[in-house]
C-alpha cells in the first residue's frame, strides 16, 4: 500500500513570532510546487496563529508541539486541543522525548493527550523512542512496546486512522548521531508489526511511521529509501527554510 510521505519540522523553543512568520513565508514560496509529500511545521504556541495565517492556502500545514488533555479549566500555563485547532493547526506532536525527559510526560498523559487531539479533529504525531542506555541494554523493543501499548490504550483501530507515529531514538536527537539504515529498518518494521498485532492489518498498512533524529539534507534520501519509513520529523534542520526544503525534496 502506498503511503503519502510526511516531512514535519519541529521548531521547538526557537523563533519569535516575526522570525517564525518570515521562515514560514519563505518555506511556502520554496515548497509551492512540491507534490505527493505532506509538509508540516510546528512553531511555538505564541507563533501558532501567526504562522497559520502566513501559510493559509498553501501546501504547508501547521502543528502544535504539545497540548493539554483537558478542554478548559484552572490549568495555568496550559493550552487545550480545541485552542490549538482554533489557532489554525492541523497536527499536534504528542509525547516528544523532551516532554517526557524535562516535563514529566508519561504514557498515561500521552494517552489522554492523544484522545484530546483526536476529539478536536487534529492529527496526532505520537513520538516514541529509546534512550542510549536502553538500547545498550537491549531494551529497545520492550520500551517501544510499552510506549505504544500504554500510549494508545483503550483506542480502537477506527479511532486511530489519522494517527502518525514518529520513531525518534533519544540518543540521536540533536546529537548529530543518526541510527544506521539497518537499525531504522529493524525498528520501523517492528513498530508496524506492533500496530498490526494490536490494531489489525488495515491500520498497520495505512499508518505513517516517521523517523526522527538528526535528519539532514545529506542523509534524508538514504533514510527515506528504507522500508516502512514514511517521512521524517526534523528538528534543527527545519529551522532554516532553504535547508528544510532540501529535506522535503528528498527524491
Amino acid at each position: 500500500m502506498s503511503r503519502r510521505a510526511l516531512i514535519a519540522g519541529n521548531w521547538k523553543m526557537f523563533k519569535t513570532g516575526t522570525e517564525a512568520v518570515t521562515t514560514a513565508t519563505r518555506l511556502v514560496e520554496l515548497a509551492s510546487e512540491v507534490v505527493n509529500t505532506d509538509i508540516m511545521i510546528a512553531p511555538t504556541f505564541l507563533s501558532l496563529p501567526l504562522v497559520s495565517q502566513a501559510v493559509a492556502g498553501s501546501n504547508v500545514k501547521v502543528g502544535a508541539q504539545n497540548l493539554f488533555y483537558e478542554n478548559e479549566g484552572a490549568y495555568t500555563g496550559e493550552v487545550s486541543a480545541a485552542m490549538v485547532k482554533a489557532a489554525g493547526a492541523d497536527y499536534a506532536i504528542i509525547g516528544h522525548s523532551e516532554r517526557r525527559q524535562y516535563f514529566g510526560e508519561t504514557d498515561e498523559t500521552v494517552c489522554k493527550k492523544i484522545a484530546a487531539t483526536l476529539k478536536a479533529g487534529l492529527i496526532p504525531v505520537l513520538c516514541i523512542g529509546e534512550t542510549g542506555a536502553q538500547r545498550d541494554g537491549e531494551k529497545t523493543f520492550s520500551v517501544l512496546d510499552k510506549q505504544v501499548s500504554n500510549g494508545l490504550k483503550s483506542f480502537d483501530s477506527d479511532a486511530l486512522q489519522p494517527l502518525v507515529i514518529a520513531y525518534e531514538p533519544v540518543w540521536a536527537i540533536g546529537t548529530g548521531k543518526t541510527a544506521t539504515p539497518e537499525q531504522v529498518a529493524q525498528v520501523h518494521e517492528y513498530i508496524r508489526k506492533l500496530v498490526n498485532d494490536k490494531f489489525g492489518n488495515t491500520l498497520a498498512m495505512s499508518i505513517r511511521i516517521l523517523y526522527g533524529g538528526s535528519v539532514k539534507p545529506g542523509n534524508v534520501s538514504e533514510i527515506m529509501k528504507i522500508n516502512d519509513v514514511d517521512g521524517a520529523l526534523v528538528g534543527g534542520a527545519s529551522l532554516d527554510a532553504d535547508t528544510f526544503i532540501k529535506i522535503i525534496r528528498y527524491k
